[in-house]
C-alpha cells in the first residue's frame, strides 16, 4: 500500500483498514507458529502497511490538533 493511496482515504476507512490488517497479521503469525508460510515476507509487508496507516493517521491528528485548540 502506497502512502498516496492512504492519504486519499477518509479517517474511518483508515481505521477500518488498520483493524483488518492487524487481524490478518495476527492470523498470519499464528499460522507461522504452526507451519511454514508460503510467503514469509508477507508478515513484514503487513507490519509496514500498518505502520504507514498509523503514521498518516497520526499526521492528521497532529494537523487537526492545533486548529481545534485555537
Amino acid at each position: 500500500m502506497r502512502p498516496e493511496e492512504i492519504r486519499e482515504m477518509r479517517d474511518p476507512e483508515i481505521t477500518e483498514k488498520l483493524g483488518k490488517l492487524s487481524e490478518e497479521l495476527f492470523q498470519l503469525r499464528l499460522r507461522a507458529a504452526y507451519e511454514e508460510l508460503e510467503n514469509p515476507m508477507l508478515i513484514r509487508q503487513l507490519r509496514r502497511d500498518i505502520a504507514r496507516l498509523e503514521t498518516i493517521k497520526r499526521e492528521r491528528e497532529a494537523m487537526a490538533g492545533p486548529a481545534e485548540a485555537s
